[in-house]
This record gives C-alpha cells, structure tokens and sequence, in this order.
C-alpha cells in the first residue's frame, strides 16, 4: 500500500500544526498551506513563523506551500498536483471581535477560502475525505437563551436538556453571531452541502476552545494560552463582563488531531459534530485564574470591563455523544490540569 497524504491548509496555525506533526506521526507525507495571515490579522504577536519552523525541523519531507485560499487558480492546480488522501482545512481568520474591523478580509478567507477548498477537492479528488474546522460561533449567541443558573465561580445550565451541553441538532438561525460567525456559517453550510449535493465524505468540526502548547494566543484569539501567557509575563488580564463566569470547554488540540484520525479511517458524508472538551474539561474564567496560579505559583492580575463581548456565550460546553456513538474508539485524553500544565510549561520555555 502506497503512503497516505494529507494537505493541511492553516498548517502553521495552533490546529493545522498539530494536525500536520500527529499525521507525520500515523506515517502519512503532509503537505501545508498557510500564507501567515495571522500576522495580518493580529499583528507581530500574531506571527507564526517560528511554527514553520518546528514543522520543517520534525516533519521529515514536510511540503509547504505560501498559497493564499483565496487564489483560486492557485489552489486548484496544487490540489491536481497533490491529489492527497485527506484534506483538512484549518485555514481561518479566526476572532469575532477583528472581523468587525475587516469584514470583507474575513468573508473572503472563511467563506470563499472554503469554498475554493470544496471545489478544489471536488475536481480532483471528490472521493477524498474533507474536514473542516468549523466553530461553536455558528450558533451565535442562541446558547445564551438556555436558562442558566449562577454558582459561586461559573454560570451552568439550568435546563437538564443541556445537562451533557450543546448538541448538534441546536439551531444556528436568528440569532446575533458577530461577522466572523456569520462567515463560518456560510463555509460550514457549504461543506455540508458539497456532502449531501456531490455525495462527498465531509465534516464539520464545531469547535470550542481548542487549545495546546503550540498556541500563538492573542487577546482577540486563543482564550486559554493567552491566559497562561499573561500569567507568565505578569501582564495585566482583561475579563469582559459576566462577572468572569463564562464558562468554556476546552480541547487538547492533540484530541483533536486524534479524532480526525479516526474520522478518515471511517468518514461519513455531510457529518457536523460539536468538537470540545466537553463537560469535563469546562471552566470558567475565574476557575481557569486559580488553575494557572496552581500551575506557575503566580498570581494573576487582571482587570473587569462590566461591557461583555458582542455574541459571547455566557455559557458554552459541548455535548460530545454524537462523537462517541460514531467513532467509540475517540475520546479527551488530556484533561484540563494537564492542557494548563502543558501550555504554562510552553511558555515559560519560550520567555
């Protein structure tokens, strides 16, 4: 049997990184794109070179390619040139409060980019299996009319409908879903649609807080890691509204590769799935204050804006069932202490 090939597109970015070093790992030859567009997006701290980097120094014969996913020529003839044997699409402007800033930048990656992807692999490689890293923003702020009850350090459901979180069967209409939750809908609508329509094995990974070591977290993206980070460099933490009790889920990006692993042994068409780390690994903000001051022995410094993010979910953990009924090999290996303990660790190393 031949070597399997991946191409991953945002393959220096936290998910796409992991993906391309787990893959390597399985034996498979990985192909990347990524044009570094988050230092477009987010400045120099945004930057991910260094990441290009690790992925050239351990991924033996790693293949990459500067290519921006809007260049549809572009990536239609290297998608006829490689032909791989799976495709993940990581490739994103990835915060809600910068699309505001570029909305028409933002369509054009997350919705067009998707969509050259999708036509892409359809005229050369139709039978290959698609995922595509898609968002719990697609729900818009819907979440947020699930009755809720305040405890001490986090709000939580009060509706034992949602006592495992949010399913897949959620609506995502009529609700506010910032521009970038607008632009994810419309590509993850689409890769559901090349599914059903051209019978093609997609899947759309509705994310939570995904999460790792590898993350470049900045204050608009990357919840966790930056964090972390501030706790680390003693910088000040900005908590916007909901007392600092909105609650997040939050996904090893390790647990993430793993379940496309599993996902491509055995993929399915137009599959959507709500990819977190479930009930288990949720905490809020004021919890995840006192988790990072017990991994670095740090105290925190932060501050309280009372005006909440536009479209935040007070409260969001993902009901991880579908998951584990359709692939019962999968499920969270790296629990919450150890994805703190890891990323504290990451970046004290990188001071």
């Amino acid at each position: 049997m031949s070597t399997p090939s991946v191409l991953v597109s945002g393959s220096c970015g936290l998910i796409g990184s992991e993906v391309s070093v787990f893959f390597a790992r399985q034996g498979f030859r990985v192909a990347g794109i990524d044009s570094n567009h988050r230092a477009v997006f987010f400045g120099p701290e945004g930057d991910t070179s260094w990441v290009l980097e690790r992925l050239r120094r351990e991924i033996p014969g790693y293949n990459h390619h500067a290519l921006d996913i809007r260049d549809r020529d572009a990536l239609f003839a290297l998608m006829d040139e490689l032909r791989p044997n799976l495709i993940v699409h990581t490739a994103a402007q990835p915060s809600h409060d910068r699309a505001a800033a570029i909305p028409l930048l933002d369509f054009e990656v997350n919705a067009l980019g998707t969509l050259h992807m999708l036509e892409a692999a359809r005229r050369s490689c139709p039978e290959t299996p698609f995922i595509h890293m898609s968002t719990n923003k697609v729900y818009g702020d819907r979440p947020n009319t699930v009755r809720l009850r305040e405890l001490e350090t986090r709000w939580d459901y009060a509706d034992p409908a949602y006592a495992e979180g949010i399913a897949e069967d959620f609506s995502i209409d009529q609700s506010k879903h910032s521009l970038f939750g607008a632009s994810k809908v419309a590509g993850d609508v689409m890769v559901q649609e090349y599914g059903r329509y051209f019978n093609m094995p997609t899947c759309c990974l509705r994310g939570g807080c995904l999460t790792g070591p590898n993350h470049s977290g900045v204050e608009l993206h990357g919840f966790l890691s930056y964090l972390i980070k501030c706790n680390v460099q003693g910088r000040e933490y900005r908590v916007f509204g909901y007392k600092g009790k909105q609650v997040r889920d939050n996904i090893h990006s390790e647990d993430v590769a793993r379940f496309m692993f599993e996902f491509w042994k055995a993929p399915r068409v137009a599959e959507v799935y709500n990819l977190g780390g479930g009930k288990a690994n949720a905490c809020s903000i004021l919890e995840a204050f006192a988790k990072v001051e017990g991994a670095t022995g740090r105290p925190m410094n932060w501050r309280y804006i009372e005006e909440n993010r536009i479209g935040d979910h007070i409260c969001y953990y993902s009901d991880l069932r579908k998951m584990k009924s359709h692939y019962p090999a999968w499920g969270i290996t790296k629990s919450l202490d150890d994805i703190f303990r890891e990323i504290a660790q990451s970046w004290m190393e990188r001071q």
